[in-house]
């Protein structure tokens, strides 16, 4: 054998722990970056995944389950969804978005609001805030389109942005005057509807500790806000016979009793 292949021979030895290492070395390396990845993004939202791709899971020790519904929803089937179930549970309660600012209704509120009742449903009916337009028109517009009666759920202000130009108190100040005028006309609390960051930045002050909450905040197993609330919507990614596409699901935290004694015609 020459001097050449010998010493040919003998530097493929060397190099082949050498390349061993590299190739442990990568799959080390891959699996590190798998682990950060699952702790980072995947395990933190564990609720968030299985609602979008696999087996929902729900809030545990609830009882009461609803949903809120526009015209996002389509054509809902009724008859389906009255026989729907929730964890193992019936909906309860169906809360509709009705009006927008003082001039646009969805077009679906009146065909949902008169179904919903019509079910079996407890319904509720809901303002969406605007923030080009004085609290006080909006009142008036969703006491003009919004006719609720004894067994409905009262009011209902979901309120998710603050105009840019406008101070924190200004702007609790417009909320108050929404808030007093349609207490007026149905002589009970309207329920505030925000998310839960919303409501500690900027609706946290004792004016509002009165009135009933309802706290979205997606996808974990228990509402990181401290204070008093009523109703919980846990998740935008909802699937239930009856409606196509997704659809918000809410918990109320309390009994069908109690949920009752909310209603219009109760106090």
């Amino acid at each position: 054998m020459s001097k050449r292949k010998k010493q040919h021979r003998k530097s493929k030895k060397h190099n082949l722990p050498s390349s061993l290492g590299w190739w442990i070395g990568g799959v080390a390396m891959l699996f590190i970056y798998g682990w950060l990845f699952y702790s980072i993004f995947v395990s933190p939202f564990s609720f968030r995944w299985q609602a979008i791709f696999g087996d929902p899971q729900y809030p545990e020790d609830y009882e009461i389950h609803g949903i809120d519904i526009s015209h996002y929803q389509g054509k809902i089937d009724w008859d389906k969804l009255r026989t729907a179930m929730i964890a193992k549970r019936p909906i309860r309660f169906v809360m509709i978005k009705a009006t927008e600012g003082a001039t646009h209704t969805d077009r679906k509120f009146r065909e949902n609001f008169i179904a919903a009742r019509e079910h079996g449903f407890i319904r509720g009916a809901y303002h969406f805030w605007s923030t080009k337009t004085p609290a006080r028109e909006q009142a008036y517009y969703y006491l003009k389109q919004v006719h609720l009666e004894e067994g409905d759920l009262p009011p209902v202000l979901d309120v998710e942005h603050k105009p840019k130009d406008m101070s924190t108190e200004d702007f609790q100040r417009e909320i108050l005057t929404w808030l007093h005028t349609v207490e007026d006309r149905f002589h009970v609390k309207p329920i505030i509807y925000t998310y839960y960051n919303f409501k500690e930045q900027y609706l946290s002050d004792q004016r509002f500790d009165d009135y009933p909450y309802w706290i979205a905040h997606y996808y974990v197993k228990k509402v990181e806000y401290k204070g008093k609330w009523k109703f919980w919507q846990h998740t935008d990614a909802g699937k239930l016979p009856g409606i196509k596409g997704d659809v918000d699901l809410n918990i109320y935290n309390g009994s069908f009793y109690d949920l009752k004694q909310l209603t219009i015609g109760q106090r």
